[in-house]
């Protein structure tokens, strides 16, 4: 197991966004958390990412020795280099800069030298800086996008930004990665390319994957398991397959006829 919920639970106020989420994800699976619109499957991942702290509740992260971690309410970035990293459903890009840039800044989270010695471009600094270049040059040639890494992030088609921001994560390194709705506004033929990046991503360097999709023929294609919420609480959990054939799973997006 990599990482756990232990009913991690969010209250805004009075109202319960969720409710004792409880989720298993192992090591080297794709798990999908899916559901209708305002199930809670953001707030989920806000939980575990770090942007929220859970009301209630734990979560915890088993790193590479097998050690159990407490990482409920950590910040972000002490929890992104432990190795969990996330894409989000809006694309958080740096617009203005190039495609190597954006991937290059993502390196500077494991960087070791301090400010004082960046500014004065100390030898282990540049040490460091020359290292980073090298895993910018080889992560971009390995995922397709070297010949744009000249591009601005803007001037990139839609579904490359999208390639282009689950890229900029991988520069951190992670074992976990999230993604948050990652074919959102892209077309079947953006959606299908898609599917098959992240299986390439998945296989060559080793991930573990947890996603947030609507789009369910890539859910169902691709998941190893699925959880379905539903007003913040669990509603199933499976494979594919037996998500497909759950009453209740399909009465929650197509709706019960009170009259049948």
């Amino acid at each position: 197991m990599i990482l756990k919920t232990n009913d991690i639970t969010m209250q805004f106020g009075g109202v319960t966004a969720v409710y004792k989420l409880n989720i298993e994800i192992n090591d080297h699976e794709i798990i999908a958390l899916i559901g209708p619109n305002g199930a809670g499957k953001t707030t989920a991942f806000n939980m575990i990412t770090g942007v929220y702290t859970p009301t209630e509740g734990k979560v915890i992260y088993t790193d590479a020795q097998g050690q159990d971690i407490d990482i409920t309410g950590q910040r972000p970035s002490e929890i992104a280099k432990l190795g969990i990293a996330r894409t989000f459903q809006n694309i958080r890009l740096f617009k203005d800069l190039t495609v190597y840039e954006n991937v290059l800044i993502a390196n500077h989270l494991h960087l070791k030298s301090d400010f004082l010695s960046a500014t004065l471009h100390l030898p282990w600094y540049m040490k460091e800086a020359k290292q980073m270049h090298r895993n910018t040059e080889k992560l971009l040639q390995e995922v397709g996008l070297w010949d744009l890494r000249n591009e601005k992030a803007s001037s990139l088609p839609y579904g490359q930004q999208r390639r282009l921001e689950i890229v900029r994560a991988l520069a951190t390194r992670p074992r976990l990665l999230l993604l948050d709705e990652p074919a959102a506004g892209m077309n079947p033929k953006e959606t299908e390319e898609l599917t098959e990046f992240i299986r390439q991503i998945h296989k060559e360097y080793n991930l573990t994957v947890f996603m947030i999709e609507h789009h369910m023929d890539l859910v169902m294609e691709i998941s190893d398991r699925i959880y379905v919420l539903e007003f913040g609480m669990t509603i199933a959990e499976g494979t594919p397959e037996e998500i497909q054939n759950n009453q209740r799973v399909i009465d929650a997006y197509l709706g019960v006829d009170e009259d049948a």
